[in-house]
Parts: C-alpha cells; sequence; structure tokens
C-alpha cells in the first residue's frame, strides 16, 4: 500500500514505532531519487553500530570527521560533541569495509564567522591531518562537509578549488549528479531525536520530481545534536532499498554514478 503524504503526517503522530508502518511513497517510473544520510562529529559507538546497520542492508554509510577531535588537547565547541570519537585507525578500518570517511573541519570551528584567512588555515590543517591519517586520501577527490552547514560565497570559491565538493547550507533537494557540481546543500532537525522530521522530509522528498535528497545526521539513540534512532535507522534502510527508484548512496559514488572518480576513493561493490 503506498503512503500518501496526509497518511505520512498522521503515521509521524503515533511514535518511532508506527513512522514507517506502511511504507513509503513510491516513486514513478524512471524518476530517481538519491538519499544520503550525511553523519557528521565521528562519535565512536554511533559511527560503529551507523556502519553495522549499513552493513547489514548491503550500503555504504556516510562519516564526517573531525580532524582533531580524537587528540587529548581537543576542546569541545559544545556540549553535543561530549562523547568519545573514533581516531584514524577505526576510519581506516571503516574506509576498507566501504565506508565513506570524509573531512568535517580541523576542530569544528563555524568557518562563516572568522576571517577568510582564518578560515582557509584550518581547512589546511584539516587537510593536513587527513593526509597523513586517512589511506588513500586525495582533497581534490573528496568531499567536505562544512561544520554547522555555515560558510560565505568567497569561502565557498575558495573551498570549491581544494575539494572535489563541499557539503554547506541550501536546503534538502539537491540536482541529481552531473559532472560540475560543486556544491551540495543540507538540512537537518535537532537539538532533539530526529525520528519524525526525517521519515517526513524523505516521504515528501519521494512525492517529488528526481533529485538529491541530503540530511544532515550525526549520532544515533542519545548521541549528538539531532540524534537518529538506531532502530528507526535499520528500518528506513530496510524500507528505502526495497523502494523503486530509490538509490541510498554516500556522496563519492551517487557522483561516480555520472561522472567516474578515482579508484582509491570508490566505495567498491
Amino acid at each position: 500500500m503506498n503512503l500518501k503524504r496526509r497518511e505520512a503526517l498522521r503515521i509521524l503522530g503515533a511514535g518511532t514505532l508506527g513512522l514507517l508502518s506502511q511504507g513509503f511513497v513510491i516513486p514513478g517510473k524512471d524518476n530517481r531519487h538519491i538519499i544520503t544520510l550525511s553523519f557528521d562529529d565521528g562519535f565512536k559507538k554511533s559511527s560503529i553500530k551507523t556502519a553495522e546497520i549499513y552493513e547489514k542492508h548491503g550500503l555504504s554509510c556516510c562519516l564526517n570527521i573531525i580532524a582533531s577531535a580524537h587528540l587529548d588537547q581537543f576542546q569541545l565547541p559544545n556540549e553535543y560533541h561530549a562523547w568519545p570519537v573514533g581516531d584514524f585507525e577505526m576510519w581506516n578500518d571503516l574506509k576498507k569495509r566501504g565506508h565513506e570517511i570524509m573531512p568535517h573541519s580541523y576542530k569544528h570551528t563555524n568557518l562563516a564567522e572568522v576571517p577568510l584567512e582564518e578560515a582557509k588555515y584550518w581547512t589546511r590543517k584539516c587537510i593536513d591531518v587527513f593526509n597523513e591519517e586517512l589511506e588513500g586520501f586525495a582533497a581534490q577527490e573528496s568531499v567536505f562537509s562544512l561544520p554547522h552547514n555555515a560558510s560565505t560565497p568567497e569561502l565557498e570559491e575558495w573551498l570549491v578549488t581544494q575539494f572535489r565538493i563541499i557539503r554547506t547550507h541550501g536546503g534538502l533537494y539537491n540536482p541529481l549528479p552531473y559532472k560540475k557540481l560543486v556544491r551540495l546543500g543540507c538540512g537537518g532537525f535537532g537539538p532533539g531525536n530526529i525520528d519524525q522530521h526525517l521519515v517526513g522530509s524523505i516521504d515528501a522528498f519521494l512525492e517529488g520530481p528526481p533529485g538529491w535528497f541530503v540530511y544532515n545526521t550525526h549520532g544515533l539513540d542519545e548521541e549528538g545534536w539531532g540524534p537518529l534512532s538506531s532502530g528507526l535507522l535499520d528500518e528506513l534502510l530496510d524500507r528505502l532499498k526495497a523502494t523503486e527508484g530509490v538509490e541510498v548512496l554516500p556522496v563519492l559514488p551517487a557522483l561516480n554514478s555520472v561522472f567516474p572518480i578515482s579508484k582509491s576513493l570508490v566505495v567498491p561493490d
């Protein structure tokens, strides 16, 4: 039974267990819809669990890492980062397992609130760490997910000379991948649990025209700003994978579907 938008809104009031009880709207024939959940901040427990849930469904997840968060001297940007994070041994292992591991700044500075030269400095430090620590990393073949989804036109103009593509503010819907696409808009919800907002947003997206949905997620269950319930993620991926016309992909494989990139960055089959 297809789930219409008005029915989705009714179901959203029933709590997490009822969110997906009737499935999603099925897009029309040849109506490609790409969905990317972009997990920020690199919480250790959540990242491992996220990867395991994606692997259960034969999928690869998109994890965005603060370059210095694993160091003893790292200062928490706010209370939403007060959980243990992974180190690069863990990130290299997850990358080998087929997951997308990408930079999310050096120390989570809001780069739109500092002078341009300072923003460039912190970004270069982030690149230096990834060059040294993440196997096969190449900035110009990578995704840079801006902290706070915050940027300025001047900063973006420079960032797209450093990275393959950037993720920043601009809303949930993006055009389908094409060769010269260098900027992804992204949305989200918080600081509380995102389950209802995410399901409602996906349902609305699937009712619309072809496109690429990019949603900013963080930790699972109790971790981070705007956490996602792990049980809901499991059921969500199961439903989406079974929905005709829907692809659940990290950023680079989505781009690679129309414009091949370096073999070192392509998620294995």
